[in-house]
């Protein structure tokens, strides 16, 4: 089944823990009649499309220099055309149901829909333009009620539930049961039990949050490119390095434009001194799309409501409710209990930072102050600045540092392929078994931020690992940042940050190319937030290992190493201002749960969206002077993404991530082979073959603990030494 109508996984199970599935009973019902559009293309649109060719490229990448804006629509309306007409022989098909004639027939569907989509979602998020946003405007409700059909179909329901009552006889073996499994119960999550009226109630909230979604992720994208402070004056720069200042001044004729993106914007606060430039730098983050043209204020609240309302008729009190159900936390008041937990300490610690740096300032700070003074702090405690990193992590190096550690870890090699990808600083590298040579996918980086590229940093892909009907099919995998670009003829030199960013996203690529799953609905990438970050954050730690810093962290002039001196200050000063990140961090998850938390008697009350966040800062009492990671206006992971009611995955996998390392370092060996081969057996390989707790169990031997984590974070003493 199309991935673009399913959501990328079996039978809708993603798209229905974005779009609130329910407690519908189990049983086909009479169902609703989703009114589809009558869609028309002819021979003539469709001629010349690229979408509509076989891609023989290298290793079958789109063939961007041929793709233009036009080509987008006619392939996509071409392309649910064909996947209705899947659905149809599926449904409409005289003989009784059966694994292969209903199970296997939706896995197989809608791959000239998941073509262009793959290529459409992508360019929408790297290089977008006008007429990409109008279209995906257009097109991302049709979708919606596109799903909502096949989703709501009684008799394509009746089919999967037939093959799935059967399912103890039919022999199969573990990966086609795991896809009936999936498939079976996304349709049941997304509503497939649900009563005709309700089933067309729910079609409409899911088509007009679509487009809600949109929108705002537009507004954001908008309003965090339109603002920019521009410098003429250098003296105003002092305290920047020379790379970071040569990198604002891109065009080379003494004016700096310092914008959002977030390396600009950390790397601004912390090292300039001007009070008055930070302080406008700071207002322009947090005030981002909160008035006027690009406002996300009332769309935050509107998709809140829907939200609401729509779990409300899938059964359960609350949207966050229906999201845990299957996420390890199980419901959103464990969510809340784990965080508080992590968040008391972190207060503490956080009250004592202010006071250090407010000793230090000789008066009393805000929070335009608190990067700045911080790093003061740390430089005063530990003679260490961050700024001193920056000339040994040269950005190839660290990419190729992340790479030996995979190749290492988990016997793969990457080696650079000669492949043209959508931007010219696009970099391919093919990925193989070392041992076999077997190719394993095709990974590709875009690490430059850019004017028409949102922001953040980001896995993706486009095209899935599948192995059915005896073709195999290896991954196109991405990973995306936004670094400064150098200033000509200049090395592109990162933070600390910066370099666990990239160890982070290349876990996420890493997990989407090893995969050995054979059907797309699970390889690869697969799971709940607080799962699928495990493998990314897992890998964030061996980026600091003086075995690995040795390999990558060198000057980028003299080639010297990263001097053991600075290592160890580096190592004294690791959990120096988690107080303050764990604080920004566990406000905005609290932010987020609260919002989807919601009854939607409630939330039909919420009118300020500012005023709510404040109320619920002030319930756990956050301090003014942290201001949250996100506020509800450029939220975009809750509002515009997969992380709603599911921004605390990313602390909650930091138990995973804290206790799985803590194995290899307690076996003494960063490297254990034994240790490896389980994490890529259990973790990297297996997609959704099992629940998650158990793929962890599998690779870890048992459930994690939280000491590690709190070690980690300095809230908890360190782990006694072997031996």
């Amino acid at each position: 089944m199309s991935e673009a109508l399913k959501g990328g996984v079996a039978a809708l199970a993603l798209v229905a823990t974005a779009a609130c599935g329910g407690t519908a009973a189990d049983k086909p019902v009479a169902g609703v009649e989703i009114a589809l559009p009558e869609i028309t293309v002819t021979d003539a649109e469709l001629d010349g499309n690229p979408f509509r060719a076989d891609w023989t490229g290298p290793y079958g990448v789109p063939p961007f220099a041929e793709i233009r804006n036009e080509h987008f629509k006619p392939a996509i309306l071409k392309g649910i055309l064909e996947s209705r007409a899947e659905i149809a022989a599926i449904v409409d098909n005289a003989e009784a149901p059966t694994f292969d004639n209903t199970i296997l027939a939706l896995e197989r569907s809608g791959k000239s829909l998941n073509k262009v989509m793959g290529v459409f979602g992508n360019l929408s998020s790297t290089d977008t333009n006008p007429e990409i946003q109008a279209l995906e405007a257009e097109i991302y409700p049709m979708l919606s009620t596109e799903r909502d059909a096949v989703t709501f179909n009684p008799k394509l329901f009746a089919r999967v539930k037939a093959v799935y009552d059967q399912r103890d006889r039919l022999g199969l073996d573990e990966q086609d049961a795991r896809l009936l499994e999936l498939t079976h119960r996304g349709f049941v999550r997304a509503g497939a039990g649900l009563s005709p009226d309700v089933q067309a109630e729910v079609s409409k909230i899911n088509a007009e949050l679509s487009g809600l979604t949109t929108t705002y992720g537009q507004n954001l994208l908008a309003a965090s490119k339109d603002f920019k402070l521009v410098v003429t004056d250098e003296a105003r720069l002092k305290g920047l390095s020379p790379d970071f200042k040569n990198a604002l001044d891109r065009d080379g004729n003494k004016t700096w434009e310092i914008g959002l993106d977030r390396p600009v914007f950390e790397g601004f606060m912390t090292a300039g001194e001007d009070r008055e430039l930070r302080s406008q730098l700071f207002d322009g983050y947090r005030f981002r799309a909160n008035s006027g043209e690009w406002d996300n204020g009332a769309l935050a609240i509107k998709i809140a409501q829907l939200r609401a309302k729509r779990a409300e008729l899938m059964g359960y009190k609350s949207h966050a409710h229906y999201v845990l159900e299957n996420r390890m936390a199980k419901t959103p008041e464990a969510a809340i209990e784990f965080l508080v937990k992590v968040l008391e300490p972190g207060l503490k610690r956080a009250a004592e930072e202010q006071a250090d740096m407010e000793k230090l300032a000789g008066f009393p700070i805000a929070g335009h102050d608190w990067w700045f003074y911080a790093e003061k702090v740390r430089a005063d405690k530990y003679a260490f600045d961050d700024n001193q990193l920056r000339p040994y992590f040269q950005l190839d190096a660290v990419r190729d540092g992340a790479f030996e550690v995979a190749e290492r870890l988990f016997n793969i090699t990457l080696t650079r392929a000669d492949v043209a990808g959508w931007h010219p600083t696009v970099e391919s590298y093919d990925v193989k078994d070392a041992a076999t040579g077997q190719h394993l996918g095709l990974f590709m980086i875009d690490m430059f931020s850019r004017d028409s590229k949102r922001g953040g940093a980001w896995m993706s892909g486009y095209r899935d690992s599948s192995e059915m009907d005896g073709t195999v099919t290896r991954p196109i995998i991405t990973n995306n940042m936004n670094l400064v670009p150098p200033a000509e003829g200049q090395p592109a030199l990162m933070s600390m940050d910066a370099v666990e960013t990239l160890f982070h996203e290349f876990g996420h690529g890493l997990h989407g190319l090893l995969t050995t799953i054979r059907y797309p609905s699970y390889s690869g990438v697969y799971g709940g937030p607080d799962y699928v970050e495990f493998p990314a954050q897992v890998l964030e730690h061996w980026a600091t290992e003086p075995q690995v810093l040795s390999v990558y962290a060198r000057h980028y002039q003299t080639g010297a190493p990263l001097p053991q001196d600075l290592i160890d200050k580096m190592n004294k000063a690791a959990t120096f201002n988690q107080g303050f990140k764990t604080t920004e961090f566990i406000a905005a998850s609290l932010i987020d749960l609260h919002w989807h938390m919601l009854s939607s008697e409630e939330a039909a009350k919420v009118t300020d969206a500012r005023a709510f966040e404040l109320e619920v800062l002030k319930k756990y009492n956050i301090p003014e002077v942290i201001e949250p990671r996100y506020r509800s206006t450029y939220f975009s992971h809750i509002f515009d993404g997969g992380y709603s009611a599911g921004y605390y995955s990313y602390l909650w996998a930091e138990i995973l991530d804290a206790d799985g390392f803590d194995a290899f370092k307690q076996s003494g060996d960063i490297f254990n082979p034994e240790l490896a081969a389980k994490l890529k057996k259990w973790v990297y390989e297996s997609g959704g073959l099992r629940e998650t707790d158990e793929l962890y169990r599998n690779f870890r031997g048992s459930d994690p603990g939280i000491d590690p984590l709190l070690r980690k974070r300095g809230f908890a003493d360190p782990a006694p030494a072997e031996g």
